[in-house]
């Protein structure tokens, strides 16, 4: 067998978070759970687990995300593993949504963090988080429930969704791409160009490449089996290739990045343009930095 790689997280951090979180909470949760049965609510027969994903350990967990340990153990984690605060990191893909959309798609949701606020962000959407684990599904339906949100949750391969085209106005990924060889990255953005309306937008929140690159420790906080071919790629240059027009990435607190990109109106009907443009407006890719948002270093 393999060694384990020497992580940051292994050898100073996960001590460090043990302490801080409260693990007697975090065990009478998982044990309030009949895992299996309550995943199998969610699994569903026709999606096939990719070998990139089911053969890899995530963050030290054996298994990667396919196991309930995982789905329990995430949330305390991120909570301190993404600086400077995770909700303040997360909130930075919401303040980059430029469109008024009806239905939004949350790829990679696992436990639905961001796909939660997404729902508070627009409540008037429907919202619908995606992820290969089951058992990550269950955490993020406990969660909405909590907050009485009403969220669709779905058991599904982001390369894949088989929903039809042009369903959505907006879809999301929130730290799914370094976890996710690059090829894999390019399909899922050509998935999402596929689903989108004209004039729909995608956004994608991960770590900064370009701080990965010139910070190589970085890429040893964690198991991360894919996290140096993610930095050494450009998320703009493959929404770019798959047809994304207005393509940009903003840098969030030096080590995170949100990613956006439109697709294109077709330039054919004026009159079908403009009815498009009335339903969906198109993203002023020169005002990004005119959000008020700290995340992006911005003051009012």
């Amino acid at each position: 067998m393999a060694a384990r790689p020497n992580t940051i997280w292994g050898n100073f951090l996960s001590p460090v978070v043990r302490f801080l979180m409260d693990e007697d909470k975090w065990r009478r949760y998982a044990q309030s759970i009949d895992w299996e049965k309550e995943s199998d609510r969610f699994r569903r027969t026709d999606v096939i687990i990719p070998s990139y994903y089911n053969h890899q350990n995530f963050h030290g967990i054996e298994g990667g995300y396919l196991n309930s340990s995982a789905a329990v153990s995430y949330d305390p984690i991120t909570e301190y593993a993404l600086p400077p605060n995770e909700t303040w990191v997360r909130q930075a893909l919401i303040d980059a949504v430029k469109v008024q959309p009806r239905r939004i798609l949350d790829l990679g949701c696992g436990t639905g963090s961001t796909t939660l606020m997404l729902k508070q962000a627009f409540p008037q959407a429907d919202v619908i988080g995606l992820d290969l684990s089951p058992y990550m599904l269950i955490r993020a339906e406990d969660k909405a429930k909590i907050e009485g949100l009403d969220i669709s949750w779905r058991h599904g391969n982001a390369e894949t969704t088989s929903f039809p085209d042009a369903s959505f106005d907006l879809v999301t990924a929130s730290l799914l791409f370094h976890e996710t060889p690059v090829v894999v990255c390019q399909t899922i953005l050509q998935e999402c160009f596929r689903l989108l309306v004209a004039g729909g937008q995608v956004l994608i929140l991960d770590g900064s490449q370009k701080s990965l690159r010139q910070l190589d420790w970085l890429n040893d906080i964690f198991e991360e089996p894919y996290i140096r071919e993610y930095a050494a790629d450009s998320v703009d240059a493959r929404m770019g290739a798959v047809g994304f027009e207005a393509v940009r990435t903003e840098e969030v607190w030096w080590i995170h990045q949100v990613s956006s990109g439109v697709k294109p109106i077709p330039v054919k009907d004026g009159t079908t343009q403009a009815k498009v443009r009335q339903h969906i407006p198109a993203i002023d890719n020169n005002n990004l930095e005119g959000l008020e948002s700290p995340a992006f270093g911005i003051t009012a």
